[in-house]
């Protein structure tokens, strides 16, 4: 069904594309002294992720040399992070981002939380697959090494793309057990006629009895599974918008959501993001970043809703 999907991502394929011509641009930007970051981010973000794969071929034929190894040697700190992430082929982000999650100093659940709340079945069938490919390692023996109690077995449910139970045969409980088993579900469709049959048996939106009987990581993931089943680019404009509120900004999280979403529902999360927050993306990524890091941030964003 991917295929049959509207791209409503702000990044699209570059129309008269060549690899080869790209690539040249991209050595002349890292040859000799200084580098060019003004051209490398303006090619980099406007052409699709497919179109980038197809430029580091052809670099590696050109120059005999690892674009992204270039890459690294030029650019440094969160400007390098974005570039690099858009280098990389989508699944293959999605999986180095889930091994660092798990496998760097104590685990970042947020990173866990994120990518298997979001996104769609099949690519959850298409990144175990990779993980294992990658790694030699099972994904889900990694995750439940990393994880316990009931967080852990909601992210093994999610990682199995479990069967439908149908709404009716559930017995409503606001035990953290009960909402495991209710969220558990890879359908939204599903999902949300379960949220409102919850809210007609106990008078309660199912977000309220979940910040209410939950907490810690497995209330973060509940919430996510509900908000991604209720909208998925409202969920995603809450998460950038939370990532930059503030002092500090999580960097991580911004570039994360700007680069897995630039190529498949970014016009639509601006969208969300203007009605919930009453002030638009663009502005806000101005105000928080700073350099050529705002700059492709910025060209990924597209327009400004204000």
């Amino acid at each position: 069904s991917s295929m049959l999907q509207a791209n409503r991502g702000t990044v699209k394929p570059s129309a008269n594309f060549s690899a080869s011509a790209d690539a040249e641009v991209l050595h002349k930007a890292m040859k000799g002294l200084g580098t060019d970051e003004d051209a490398i981010l303006q090619l980099v973000t406007a052409r699709s992720n497919a179109q980038r794969q197809e430029i580091k071929a052809s670099f590696k034929t050109l120059y005999g040399k690892d674009l992204i190894d270039d890459l690294k040697g030029e650019l440094g700190g969160k400007f390098e992070t974005l570039i690099v992430a858009l280098m990389t082929p989508p699944i293959t982000y999605d999986v180095t981002s889930l091994r660092n999650a798990i496998k760097g100093a104590g685990t970042d659940e947020k990173v866990l939380v994120e990518i298997l709340a979001s996104r769609t079945s099949q690519q959850v069938k298409q990144i175990v697959a990779a993980y294992k490919q990658e790694y030699d390692d099972d994904l889900e023996k990694d995750i439940t090494g990393d994880t316990s109690g009931h967080f852990q077995r909601l992210l093994v449910i999610l990682l199995q793309v479990n069967a439908l139970f149908k709404a009716g045969e559930q017995k409503f409980g606001t035990d953290e057990q009960s909402f495991v088993t209710i969220l558990g579900n890879r359908s939204a469709e599903h999902l949300r006629k379960v949220f409102d049959a919850y809210m007609k048996l106990s008078g309660y939106e199912i977000e309220e009895s979940i910040k209410r009987e939950t907490s810690g990581n497995l209330k973060d993931l509940l919430l996510a599974v509900v908000k991604c089943a209720r909208s998925v680019p409202a969920y995603f404009a809450e998460t950038l918008y939370y990532a930059m509120k503030g002092a500090g900004t999580d960097d991580n999280t911004l570039i994360r959501v700007m680069v897995t979403r630039s190529e498949v529902d970014l016009l639509d999360i601006r969208a969300q993001f203007r009605r919930l927050f009453a002030c638009s993306l663009h502005s806000m990524i101005k105000g928080d970043a700073g350099g050529d890091y705002r700059k492709a941030l910025l060209a990924l964003c597209g327009g400004d809703d204000a």
